[in-house]
């Protein structure tokens, strides 16, 4: 995210996109081989079966946690996905500059999962609550920056940072959930998080196509609600079993 987005815009900017998608490619089976290789097999001590993993299905506080994982993915991806859209169209940025946006951008997905992480140590609980409101609030932020490329510099930070939080605050939602079949929850984890990807760039595209760019923020805003909704309601629903994990 770092190097890999700002990199392919360069090279689609001084060639094709047919040689960023290249590019894009040999990185990607540079990184299988590697794992292949370097990445050692980790022994499992107690095997479960798929009938007890698919079992915790059963639990409300399950399903909430994956309503939760697709609304706060779709509410990030609506923006993310068109981020560059965003930067050419309205803030009117392209070139070497629009490559240094994405890698501001890249940096700030650094900063966001190291920061996730040490928050939600602190108080898991309080992190999830207030992290779709604090990205609502810069969602509504890119309306009075957008078209200022100094301070849609600052905003691409908070969004870099918060898009990073995103997915902490998601694998800590689902997997506490489902504590009895952690790599179950992890797999569900990613298959919701993709789900919401699609659906959020969808709205986002939809949004773009119907009333233009700059509005991608309302998809956003409107995820962000049902996700602090369904996490409200599984923290009055559930409030022993988050207390435990926060604590």
């Amino acid at each position: 995210m770092i190097l890999g987005v700002p990199i392919t815009n360069f090279i689609a900017n001084q060639t094709s996109v047919q040689m960023s998608i290249l590019f894009f490619a040999i990185v990607n089976i540079i990184a299988f081989l590697a794992t292949l290789i370097f990445v050692p097999s980790l022994p499992v001590n107690e095997r479960l079966s798929y009938g007890a993993q698919i079992s915790v299905l059963k639990k409300p506080i399950v399903w909430l946690a994956i309503a939760t994982v697709i609304f706060l993915n779709s509410g990030t991806s609506s923006i993310n996905t068109f981020i560059t859209e965003y930067l050419e169209t309205i803030t009117n940025i392209s070139g070497n500059t629009l490559t240094f946006a994405l890698f501001l951008l890249g940096v700030a997905y650094l900063i966001g999962a190291l920061l996730g992480g040490r928050m939600l140590s602190r108080n898991a609980v309080k992190t999830a609550i207030s992290f779709p409101i604090v990205l609502g609030i810069v969602h509504l932020l890119s309306f009075i920056t957008g078209k200022s490329i100094g301070p849609m510099m600052i905003t691409i930070l908070f969004w870099g940072i918060l898009f990073a939080i995103s997915n902490s605050v998601s694998q800590y939602w689902i997997t506490n959930a489902a504590p009895e079949a952690p790599d179950f929850a992890n797999g569900l984890f990613l298959s919701c998080g993709n789900i919401g990807v699609t659906i959020g760039t969808g709205i986002g595209g939809l949004i773009i196509s119907g009333m233009g760019t700059q509005y991608i923020v309302l998809g956003g805003l409107l995820f962000l609600l049902l996700g602090l909704a369904s996490i409200v309601l599984s923290r009055y629903m559930f409030s022993d079993r988050t207390e435990r994990a926060a604590i």
